[in-house]
């Protein structure tokens, strides 16, 4: 072959290798370019979405007035608020919301009862902790051992009760941290907890909250639903609930005018509840929680809020948000 058609053959393999090189950094800068576009279009749907929410907020405040308003002192199901989704479609996506009486549920600041910064063990809220576990199929032995950690979880000494848990057990752990010795702020802190298992935590959270304040549950007699019976069977030993399903689905929709008539009926007068568990029960709703999604093309945004209307106008105390893409 000739200098200069070997000089030629050279030069031509160079431009093949430069167009190769050119057409992988183009294909690379075309797929980034194209990875920012949709990370950046996320993004904008992901903000869009928190500030739908942020409007849901309001609408659920609002709602958790009109209901109060409509009738104080005295809060039912009438108009059929109560666990109720509702959907509302948006620019982009759609909003899903459901409105609950948010007291209906066991407290689980109960366990202790609070004397200026201090918490004690309540055994009360752990008895009736123990009976609402074991209604839920949670083993016996689980449920006593449970109930004792999370109220040393709480309470303020460093003595582990019988069975239960202080820092001297989670120091010892693989990855080791200590017991909060204060009210929890949200359910999802049980699963920090000795004795909590993924199969025990699905099992419980649906009955269970963390309301701000170390008060015995206050379960409304006039918005507990047939479905919600082991709330109220939970206040006394040895009461039927197929017996207390029935008789919440007997109530009127215009629920209880007072505590005398409904502890005057014969189920409640045949329950046997202390006066510590019947001052518990109430006629009117003080918190609400509504639980809310925004789905958009590209992202799902789900949200939980606790209301207090105690006062007007209501407020929001307590919001736990989850992102997913």
């Amino acid at each position: 072959m000739k200098p200069e058609n070997k000089e030629r053959g050279a030069a031509l393999l160079t431009v093949l290798l430069l167009v190769a090189v050119i057409a992988i950094l183009a294909a690379t800068v075309i797929d980034r370019l194209a990875g920012a576009t949709k990370l950046a279009g996320n993004s904008r749907e992901l903000s869009q979405a928190k500030a739908y929410l942020i409007a849901g907020e309001s609408i659920g405040l609002n709602s958790a007035e009109q209901i109060v308003a409509r009738s104080p002192g005295r809060t039912t199901n009438a108009g059929d608020w109560n666990g109720r989704e509702q959907s509302y479609p948006v620019p982009g996506g759609l909003i899903s919301a459901t409105l609950y009486d948010g007291g209906n549920c066991f407290n689980l600041n109960s366990l202790v009862e609070q004397n200026g910064a201090v918490f004690s063990a309540r055994s009360s809220g752990s008895s009736q902790f123990v009976r609402l576990m074991q209604l839920l199929k949670v083993p016996s032995g689980d449920a006593f051992d449970i109930a004792a950690s999370v109220t040393d979880w709480i309470d303020s000494d460093t003595d582990a009760a019988p069975n239960g848990a202080e820092d001297i057990y989670y120091r010892q752990l693989d990855k080791p941290y200590l017991s909060a010795n204060a009210l929890m702020i949200d359910i999802s802190e049980l699963r920090a907890v000795k004795g909590i298992t993924p199969d025990i935590y699905a099992r419980i959270a649906p009955w269970i909250c963390a309301l701000p304040t170390a008060n015995l549950s206050p379960i409304n007699i006039n918005t507990l639903r047939p479905e919600q019976a082991p709330l109220l069977v939970m206040l006394s030993d040895g009461v039927d609930i197929v017996r207390a399903r029935q008789f919440l689905s007997r109530r009127s929709t215009a629920g209880y005018a007072s505590l005398n008539d409904f502890w005057a009926e014969p189920f409640p007068a045949g329950m046997g509840v202390g006066a510590e568990a019947e001052s518990q029960v109430k006629l009117s709703t003080r918190w609400f929680r509504i639980d809310m999604a925004v789905a958009m093309q590209s992202a799902l945004v789900e949200q939980r809020v606790l209301i207090d209307a105690a006062r007007q106008p209501a407020r929001l105390v307590h919001r736990q948000r989850a992102d997913r893409f």
